[in-house]
């Protein structure tokens, strides 16, 4: 969300940055609709004055016994009165139409992030390890690589068809230790943010309300991607939302921040226009888990924020010892409120390529001002909007593809790696049974 009075006064680089979305130049619309916003206050203020004004000279002309006057000046102010409901209706209108437009306008980039116009001009930022099938590690002298689906179903622990008959595509039955291990990396992620990275645990609703989406920007431009859950509800698309939200309509001193946020939950997506993609498997579901991170920090602690979050869901992959690349997202793939994005694209061998299993993003005061979240510096400063960021820490089923395709054996078993042992309750191995 923007501020008009800054995009009046930064018309052009607001429309620089706009053209770096790929998107036209907006200032002289929106300015022209802020105009007639203004002209629609101007001229409701300026009957609300004249009725101020002549209610003292209705008094006058009592006090003067000038009968004739007084009975005029009470007609003008009765033609005011009678004016005013449509002088405000169109005030709210003009408010509500501008707003509207701004609500629309995806965030700004960074200065440095690189220009594109799809995934393709993405960059990579830095790459951990090597495919383990390239080095002769775990997997040295096994050539026959399976995807994750392939070896759940062997396993007869990940069954699709049931999933199906239960809740149609886009959805999975895990079992017996796949159930016991998607569990584990879950528990073992929350406990690495919470007791290594500082961050706050917290159990969230898995229903908000319109204005929480509207806050993270889900809605209204995404409304088709989301689940509605009755009149007044929606499921959570990401934890992002409700931890997020929890600073709106709120000002918090200086020494409050950073606020770091963790939750593990349920994420529900309708995954509008991905028909066709990724139909096999866990990789797109309806319904997923994943660790979500959020900051909140003052605006000049936001960028080296963006760099300790993705350092911390690093961390995790690291010590699953999974090979994995960072990649700089160019301005046409970013999401929608955020100023520069870090995805981590984890190696799948049974793929033979990367894909996605944690986004990281600085979003500046674009929600915030959504949300109208603020804090006070120092003392008896004016508030002024924190900064918000979020990032996938991470996403749970698709670290579990991840785990089954980077530790899979000849006979279609999967070795738990080290780390999730303990989760595991000792077991190392995961075979049919």
């Amino acid at each position: 969300m923007y501020d008009i009075k800054w995009i009046r006064e930064n018309a052009e680089a607001f429309d620089t940055g706009l053209k770096r979305r790929g998107l036209e130049p907006l200032s002289s619309s929106l300015l022209a609709l802020d105009d007639t916003r203004r002209s629609a206050i101007a001229k409701a203020q300026s009957a609300q004055e004249r009725r101020n004004a002549l209610s003292k000279e209705i008094g006058k002309a009592m006090g003067a016994k000038d009968v004739a006057l007084a009975d005029s000046l009470k007609a003008e102010v009765a033609s005011l009165k009678e004016l005013q409901p449509a002088l405000e209706a169109q005030e709210k209108a003009a408010v509500e139409v501008l707003n509207e437009q701004l609500a629309a306008i995806p965030n700004l980039p960074h200065d440095d992030v690189p220009e594109g116009a799809d995934e393709h001009g993405n960059v990579v930022k830095s790459v951990h390890g090597e495919a383990p099938e390239k080095t002769g590690g775990r997997l040295f002298g096994f050539n026959q690589l399976k995807e994750h689906y392939e070896l759940g179903e062997a396993l007869g622990q990940m069954d699709f068809e049931t999933a199906a008959k239960l809740s149609g595509s886009r959805f999975v039955v895990l079992s017996q230790r796949l159930a016991r291990l998607n569990r584990a990396i879950g528990q073992f992620m929350l406990d690495t943010h919470t007791e290594e990275h500082g961050y706050t645990e917290v159990n969230p609703p898995l229903m908000v309300r319109d204005d929480a989406m509207f806050g993270t920007a889900q809605l209204p431009k995404f409304r088709e991607d989301q689940f509605r859950a009755g009149e007044d509800h929606w499921l959570i698309p990401t934890a992002e939302v409700p931890l997020t939200n929890l600073v709106r309509e709120s000002i918090l001193s200086e020494e409050e921040l950073p606020r770091r946020y963790t939750a593990l939950t349920p994420c529900f997506r309708s995954e509008a226009g991905s028909a066709g993609r990724d139909t096999r498997g866990m990789l797109r579901q309806h319904q997923f888990e994943k660790v979500e991170l959020v900051s909140i920090t003052a605006p000049e602690k936001s960028r080296e924020e963006h760099e300790r979050m993705l350092a911390c869901a690093e961390a995790v992959l690291k010590k699953l010892d999974l090979h994995y690349r960072v990649m700089t997202l160019c301005t046409g793939d970013m999401g929608f409120a955020s100023q520069k994005t870090y995805d981590i694209e984890v190696w799948l061998p049974g793929q033979k390529t990367y894909r996605e299993i944690s986004s990281c993003s600085v979003c500046g005061d674009f929600q915030a001002r959504r949300m109208n979240a603020r804090y006070r510096a120092g003392e008896g400063g004016s508030p002024r909007f924190v900064h918000t960021l979020n990032g996938s820490g991470t996403a749970v089923g698709r670290a579990l593809i991840a785990v089954m395709e980077n530790y899979q054996n000849a006979d279609g078993s999967i070795t738990v790696p080290d780390a999730l042992v303990p989760y595991m309750r000792g077991v190392t191995r995961i075979e049919k049974a």
